[in-house]
């Protein structure tokens, strides 16, 4: 009796071994070709509950829009790693110092690439430098990622995804609203493809903050 146990003991461990190696082995390895560091260097952020004064490459929380909502502590991590795209408007901006992206940017873009995943960081490119003038989404714009593409993310090369012509912040509100945080001050966005790497966004566990640093990593297939 206690040879048959061993026996059947001894065959399921090596079928369980044989079904392990076979996995591992038909298991696609992840392939990235580079990593792509898009954090500008930042300055000490001065956090207090529900105000902000941001250096550097940072992220606003969607508790920064009302009570209740995520700080940047609370944000789920499985949001902060989503596919990436980016659309570049530096010709538009060449323009016009204060454009802001519209839905046929987006449509542009689609055109050319195929829709914008959903579940994805959005990052736009202005080449903009520091100035009276800055470049920011449409709140049009903003509302169909939000919508119809269902995104994670806002992100810009400048401070602000709403610019600094107006007053209020609609693009702030409604993706904070929705629970999609911004990301500002982003750095090396002429290193990546418009599509096809994925952002791991890492920020600064600020327990109760509605916003904080940020560092950024665009992974290369």
């Amino acid at each position: 009796m206690r040879i048959q146990t061993f026996v059947i003991g001894y065959v399921l461990a090596l079928a369980l071994l044989v079904f392990a190696k076979h996995r591992t082995e038909a298991a696609p390895a992840a392939s990235f070709r580079g990593v792509v560091d898009l954090t500008n260097s930042s300055t000490p952020l001065t956090q207090h509950k529900f105000v902000k004064q941001a250096s550097g490459t940072h992220i606003d929380a969607p508790a920064q829009f009302a009570r209740g909502m995520w700080t940047v502590d609370q944000i789920p991590p499985e949001r902060l790693i989503a596919p990436l795209v980016v659309l570049d408007v530096r010709a538009n901006v060449q323009k016009d110092p204060d454009y802001r992206v519209s839905v046929e940017d987006i449509a542009s873009w689609e055109q050319a690439h195929g829709d914008i995943p959903l579940g994805s960081v959005v990052m736009v490119r202005t080449g903009a430098t520091s100035g009276s003038h800055l470049p920011a989404y449409s709140e049009d714009a903003a509302k169909f990622l939000v919508d119809g593409r269902n995104v994670l993310g806002l992100g810009i090369d400048t401070t602000s995804v709403d610019g600094r012509s107006s007053t209020k912040s609609p693009v702030h509100a409604y993706a904070l609203a929705h629970s999609v945080y911004p990301l500002e001050n982003v750095a090396n966005l002429e290193r990546l493809p418009p599509t096809g790497a994925v952002i791991v966004v890492a920020p600064q566990k600020v327990k109760d903050g509605t916003s904080g640093p940020a560092r950024l990593f665009a992974l290369l297939h």
